[in-house]
């Protein structure tokens, strides 16, 4: 998998909502958005094409995402799990719910989950 910076990660939230754009729509949306200019934009859509997040095709310098939102998450929740809970999903739950006022809506969705593991 891909591990990628936030700033590839600004790039990769603009592929994944808005689908395939060329490098200068990309420019305009996040000179907008985060207020990036053209250099910085295609710098770090070079980098994202280099890793192999996206795909650049001519003509017009179109970019497409190459993997999805869901394999990012993924990818970094694994990675925090290893990193900081020596690779334990149970140290990390206990953690995430350590002193979290959960509302009874999350609770249910929480045991649904669960549920649907062991099914």
């Amino acid at each position: 998998m891909i591990k990628l910076f936030d700033s590839e990660r600004k790039i990769m939230e603009v592929l994944w909502r808005e689908g395939t754009l060329a490098a200068g729509q990309i420019v305009k949306i996040l000179k907008e958005e985060i207020g990036w200019n053209r250099n910085t934009t295609y710098t770090v859509i070079k980098k994202c094409v280099d890793k192999g997040a996206v795909k650049r095709e001519e003509p017009g310098f179109m970019c497409s995402a190459l993997i999805s939102r869901q394999e990012v998450q993924n990818y970094e929740t694994e990675e925090l799990i290893e990193r900081m809970f020596d690779g334990s999903k149970e140290k990390f739950f206990a953690a995430f719910l350590d002193g979290e006022k959960l509302s009874k809506q999350e609770v249910e969705q929480l045991k649904k989950m669960i549920d649907n593991l062991e099914g």
